[in-house]
């Protein structure tokens, strides 16, 4: 062993209490066998042991200073303990205390089905929903009335108990909870008829909630404090709504904006004319402009969802597709022929046409490729 204890940890004579322990928590995380199984390591780790175990005793410090060998009786790890491996490799140890009977509960999930109209617009709806709640009575504690949880007399309060047992290394203490208590520190002699002891019982409920309008899919509600009640009557976890909305019929919903298809004849798309389509508003007056072509995107303002967290609403794109006849009776083959013939389609038109400007297909490709 190293007869200079102090230099074994790197400390001066004056060092305190608290510069010792910090001293061999550091070396001891380098020299223990199981970290470093170099045999001069562990011959090492040995003579800081016994230096911390002579040094870290007040007594035994007072009488290494005044030129004793400090060990009264000597051998290593007399007076060494689990809780200073611990300590020195976990930075602490401790008992961790007693369980808290009162805890926070659980938060709960429930989900619903709305339309896209009321994610539009908002609604309200009634929720059943069961969860746990305080236990009326005993009022939380899980005892019969007029009695309370008593100390447990195997831990004492503690909520764990210790076993000390001897290896290599000296006396090992360890801790684990207290079989008796579960680690509460307390026991229940007399639990409440209503709820076995838990403090909480199931109960059915009902509650009114907001869905705000502009709501999407997926999204959640949360209402604090209308979870599960906490063991021991402790305070209420959150309860969150999931909304899930159905598919409409004719409208695809994309953000705040609404898009909806609407198949128009050759005829309508030449001539225009003025069509009905299904809104959230209701049915709408659309103007359908002379020479509409298929593909176009007529925009209308305003019609879309309303805005969750701004103010306006979305708008409503109607996508125009123009149906071309299959089929042709012999009769209007002839009035398509002789319509051709009046505005002189028989000459077929280049496809690198630009006459009349760049538009059509043609345009429409070039600005698609950014040409």
């Amino acid at each position: 062993m190293a007869q200079d204890h102090y230099a074994a940890l790197g400390i001066a004579k004056e060092a305190s209490s608290d510069e010792i322990k910090r001293a061999y928590r550091k070396l001891a995380r380098e020299l223990h066998p199981d970290v470093n199984p170099d045999p001069r390591s562990q011959e090492r780790f040995k003579e800081v042991t016994h230096a911390y175990e002579i040094l870290s005793d007040p007594e035994k410090r007072r009488s290494y200073d005044m030129g004793g060998d400090g060990a009264f009786g000597g051998g290593f790890g007399g007076g060494f303990g689990f809780g200073d491996i611990m300590d020195a490799f976990f930075g602490g140890g401790g008992s961790r205390g007693p369980r808290a009977r009162v805890r926070r509960g659980q938060d709960a999930l429930i989900r619903i089905d709305i339309t896209l109209d009321e994610a539009a617009f908002g609604t309200e709806r009634e929720l059943t929903v069961e969860t746990a709640v305080t236990c009326e009575i005993c009022t939380g504690t899980g005892c019969a009335p007029g009695t309370s949880p008593t100390t447990c007399e195997l831990c004492r309060g503690r909520g764990e108990v210790q076993q000390v047992t001897r290896s290599i290394l000296g006396q090992m203490m360890t801790s684990r909870p207290c079989a008796n208590c579960q680690g509460y520190g307390t026991t229940i002699k007399q639990p409440c008829g209503e709820c076995a002891g838990d403090g909480r019982v199931r109960s059915r409920s009902t509650l009114q909630i907001n869905v705000p309008a502009g709501i999407d899919d997926g999204n959640r509600i949360q209402l604090a404090g209308r979870g599960e009640v906490g063991p021991g009557g402790g305070p209420s976890g959150d309860l969150y709504v999931e909304v899930h909305i159905e598919s409409h019929p004719s409208l695809v919903r994309d953000g705040d904006d609404l898009h909806t298809p609407l198949v128009i004849s050759m005829v309508d798309a030449a001539l225009g004319t003025q069509v009905e389509i299904e809104s959230l508003d209701g049915v709408l007056e659309l103007n359908i402009p002379q020479g509409t072509q298929s593909g176009t995107t007529i925009p209308i303002r305003g019609k879309g969802i309303t805005r969750l967290r701004g103010s306006g609403r979305g708008d409503l794109f109607v996508h125009i597709e123009v149906v071309i006849p299959t089929k042709l009776s012999e009769k209007e083959s002839e009035i398509l022929r002789s319509f051709a013939a009046l505005r002189g389609d028989k000459e077929r038109v280049s496809v690198n046409s630009t006459q009349g400007g760049e538009t059509g297909f043609f345009s429409r490709l070039k600005d698609a490729l950014g040409r």
